[in-house]
């Protein structure tokens, strides 16, 4: 891929990130004119599908597509059509939120991503059995995340917005995008990364299992909604058997994982380490909330729902892709604002996942607001802001400075 698609990636971040900071103003002082409902819907699906989404399209035909094939004119027109989707919703979700225009912009990116998906499926080459096993349940999640997009007009004609069903759909499209194909993505561009050599035998164990407790934990965002405490025991089975899988990847992976992180850089390692730290981290989180009080106050405190997803969207997801975006040169180790870059995005996240776990727990004490909390949550997100404009408007720089020299080289 060009690294001028690596640039929009994280120009669209950067949009993302500015959005999240409205909206943490907000609670500072509210913006006449400003629906915050809408601009949240913007902001996620900017995230969602500008950034993270659009980074997996790029690292994926990088790492799986052959050097050949890439230069197939479809991968970049796919590209571009995909990211103008992604600019339409950017620009309608903050003005009027799930109207024609964005969901007819929404749609074109679902169509996009089947096309991705049948390309990805038929071009791409893994070299190990994980890759191709982890690569391909990744798209399959991705195809399957979208039926929950699919259900929601019907829903909305026949039972409504505020129905049971209607909210379950949109939990069943978030969940699997999340914990299928973002995170299958990521795990198998890191098999790639750490080269990684395991008996077929022990990785179907721990496959399967990872497969079964992602489908199985659906049934936690769908307790909210239905008391059944059926709902409770297949959370409780589907998460025991998440630890199992944790623990058999570690187990078979423990010494691979030791060779890889004596490569990597000091930012390499605490990129890849924070990325490891958070799936560790949300994998607790997920055992706390065996005891059925807690599942219940999960959902019930703001905060936490919140610090909860920046974990797997910001600590899991994107720890991963800036650790592959330094390994394979997209981002220079050497370069001091990508580095700093970086850094900057990281304490950002750190400082605004202290503060929404810290109040989650005052709300759950009943202990009130922290003083001055939504102004210092405002203050905490500005570094992510900051670190993402000083990646993005670097790579930008290369990427004229690369055009100019060759414009200058003689043909």
């Amino acid at each position: 891929m060009k690294k001028h698609s690596f640039v929009i990636c994280f120009a669209n971040f950067f949009i993302a990130s500015l959005m999240g900071l409205l909206l943490r103003w907000m609670y500072v002082s509210p913006i006449e004119g400003i629906n915050f409902q809408f601009l949240m819907h913007g902001h996620s699906h900017v995230a969602m599908l500008g950034w993270v989404y659009m980074m997996l399209y790029c690292l994926i035909i990088y790492n799986f597509v052959p050097k050949e094939v890439q230069q197939k004119r479809i991968y970049n027109r796919l590209f571009w059509i995909t990211e103008v989707a992604v600019i339409g919703m950017m620009l309608d979700f903050p003005a009027q939120g799930y109207a024609f225009i964005s969901i007819l912009f929404s749609t074109v990116h679902i169509f996009c991503s089947y096309y991705f998906a049948r390309m990805i499926w038929r071009e791409a080459k893994p070299t190990t059995f994980p890759e191709k096993k982890m690569l391909r349940t990744a798209l399959l999640f991705m195809v399957f995340s979208t039926f929950g997009v699919w259900c929601l007009g019907p829903t909305v004609g026949l039972l409504g917005k505020s129905s049971a069903f209607y909210q379950i759909c949109i939990q069943y499209f978030l969940h699997f995008q999340f914990n299928g194909w973002f995170l299958f993505a990521v795990l198998a561009l890191f098999f790639k990364q750490i080269k990684l050599k395991i008996d077929e035998k022990k990785f179907r164990l721990f496959y399967n299992l990872f497969v079964i407790a992602t489908v199985m934990t659906l049934a936690l965002p769908v307790s909210w909604f239905f008391t059944n405490p059926v709902f409770y025991w297949i959370n409780v089975v589907a998460v025991v058997i998440q630890l199992l899988a944790a623990i058999l990847f570690i187990k078979n992976t423990r010494s691979q994982l030791q060779v890889f992180f004596g490569t990597l850089t000091s930012v390499e390692k605490i990129v890849y380490g924070f990325a490891l730290f958070s799936l560790v981290l949300k994998i607790g989180i997920q055992l706390v909330v065996l005891v059925p009080e807690l599942a219940q106050i999960s959902h019930q405190i703001r905060d936490f729902v919140i610090g909860y997803i920046h974990l797997t969207m910001l600590g899991i997801i994107t720890g991963f892709l800036f650790g592959f975006a330094l390994q394979n040169k997209f981002l220079d180790i050497q370069n001091v604002f990508h580095k700093w870059g970086v850094m900057i995005v990281l304490i950002g996240f750190i400082t605004t996942e202290i503060l929404l776990f810290l109040q989650g727990f005052y709300f759950y004490y009943d202990m009130g607001l922290l003083p001055y909390y939504y102004l210092s949550l405002f203050i905490g997100s500005v570094p992510l802001a900051m670190g993402l404009l000083i990646i993005t408007s670097n790579l930008q720089s290369q990427v004229k400075y690369t055009l100019k020299v060759v414009a200058k080289s003689p043909h």
